[in-house]
């Protein structure tokens, strides 16, 4: 069973890494432009538009593949 006090502090510590998080996406939005990578597809025709961002998922995922592995591999 979780206590009041340790829930809190679970939802302090998620709460400091989603700022954290919004702020390095904010810094490095300055110098890469994701959602606009090459391999990224876009489709329009008329009022209708598709697109998927295929180049900009793979290189999320190896970031944070990388990341992840980085700090849980002590």
């Amino acid at each position: 069973m979780i206590d009041g006090s340790s829930l809190g502090k679970w939802i302090m510590l998620l709460g400091l890494g989603l700022v954290a998080l919004g702020g390095l996406v904010w810094f490095l939005g300055q110098f890469i432009s994701l959602g606009r990578l090459p391999g990224d597809f876009s489709w329009q025709k008329g009022n209708v538009s598709f697109y998927f961002p295929l180049a900009t998922c793979i290189f999320l995922s190896l970031l944070l593949t990388f990341l992840l592995n980085l700090f849980w591999r002590r």
